[in-house]
């Protein structure tokens, strides 16, 4: 376990400082790419009997690292909190119901959406997905990755209140797409369609419970930083709560990720306003800031780096197209659409909709789930379709979303001028 830590955090560092000093992308985009050029060198340089040796190792490297596992049950957890720790609670309530609408309903409706196109439309390329996996692909799709759209986010000079939507969707939307996925995966597996009484209370346990369960951490973690003024010990209070309340909440069966998000809110705004002193605050935040850059760092290249271990036949790649364009499409349609025609009920910026429908990156969630399927032929493909979605997602829609940012919205602002 620690040669890997080693060597992953060493490959992170020396692509982190490629991309820094040549190539000046974000770094979740930059490292990914440095780490996706790598490992496609080395499966050409295989080709060529070259480099063998180095090809090999890498390979060895990813199948003895369990992706899912270690993003899921280590890295989230983390990465979750680190994210709700910066967003000002005050200005999220704001826009709670827009947020709660493109979290759960659109969620829901882009899975339906994804899965029955999916069903429908892979046949008439030569991929005949059974429809249960076609809606698994829609379930850990649908939702956009917080990991992947706050990193980059921050370059896309967004308008306060269209970031805070974004943000609050992509913190949010990633554990209602877990609970979905599971509930999905269960029935899978099981055989057995669950009632609707039935489906209802296990959202509502998993769900529910994951809200309450962070409403708990982020109260007695509150509590505990306001009785004691030491930084070192509030920086592992911070800690003990994403470690202990992650485990508890797997013990439970509740959702880690939505509980890790609601104690983030409260410990990053009432924590930092009212139980540390301003010493505290700024170690607190410079722990968790480097937690999270390293460990998105970390992520990132194995993104990139999977692609040695993900098969791709010709077939699957005409259906990565067809994956990339329904899953376009479906956010189109499920987020897009309706703040375009009810700009009054979600009062962003004129424009703002083509900026949440491009805006819908997915990332490492994705991979993690799709690679905790039942291993078969069907895996495989809905593997493939995942990774080609998210590397077009990441590279694609990442590296264009500050240049559609400001076209969307000046365009918008320049209409209103002309208006008036």
């Amino acid at each position: 376990m620690l040669n890997i830590v080693a060597v992953c955090l060493v490959l992170t560092a020396l692509m982190a400082y490629v991309n820094h000093r040549f190539i000046k992308l974000p770094t979740a985009i930059g490292v990914m790419a440095v780490a996706l050029i790598f490992s496609l060198g080395l499966v050409v340089l295989d080709g060529f009997g070259v480099a063998r040796e180095l090809h090999d190792a890498e390979v060895s490297l990813l199948q003895s690292i369990d992706f899912s596992g270690v993003l899921m049950q280590g890295m989230l957890s983390f990465l979750l909190f680190a994210g709700a720790l910066h967003i000002d609670l005050s200005e999220l309530k704001a826009f709670r119901w827009q947020v709660g609408s493109l979290a759960i309903v659109s969620t829901v409706l882009s899975t339906l959406l994804v899965g029955f196109t999916l069903f429908y439309v892979l046949p008439w390329v030569g991929l005949g997905v059974p429809l249960m996996y076609c809606l698994l692909f829609g379930s850990l799709i649908s939702p956009t990755d917080p990991i992947a759209v706050m990193g980059i986010l921050k370059s896309a000079n967004a308008p306060r209140e269209l970031e805070l939507v974004i943000a609050g969707e992509s913190l949010f939307n990633d554990g209602v797409g877990v609970v979905v996925f599971s509930l999905l995966l269960g029935m899978l597996v099981s055989g057995v369609a669950p009632s609707v009484a039935q489906g209802a209370e296990l959202l509502a346990h998993e769900a529910g419970g994951g809200l309450i369960l962070g409403l708990v951490l982020g109260s007695v973690t509150f509590w505990l930083l306001r009785s004691v003024d030491n930084y070192q010990v509030e920086v592992l209070l911070t800690l003990a709560t994403v470690v202990g309340g992650y485990a508890l909440a797997a013990k439970l069966h509740m959702s880690g990720p939505l509980a890790m998000v609601v104690a983030g809110l409260i410990v990053g705004n009432h924590g930092r306003a009212l139980a540390m002193s301003d010493t505290t605050r700024r170690y607190v935040d410079m722990f968790w800031e480097l937690v999270d850059e390293i460990l998105n760092a970390v992520l990132f290249v194995l993104i990139g780096m999977e692609v040695m271990v993900i098969s791709f036949s010709g077939t699957e790649m005409i259906g990565i197209g067809v994956a990339i364009v329904v899953t376009l499409l479906a956010r189109l349609l499920t987020v897009g659409l309706p703040v375009r025609l009810t700009p009054r009920s979600f009062n962003l910026p004129a424009g703002s909709w083509k900026v949440l429908t491009w805006g819908g990156l997915r990332g490492g969630i994705s991979v993690a789930l799709a690679l905790s399927l039942p291993t078969g032929p069907e895996r495989d493909t809905i593997l493939a379709l995942t990774y080609g979605v998210v590397i077009f997602s990441i590279l694609g829609q990442g590296m264009s979303i500050g240049a559609m940012t400001k076209r969307a919205l000046g365009d918008a602002a320049g209409k209103a001028d002309q208006a008036h």
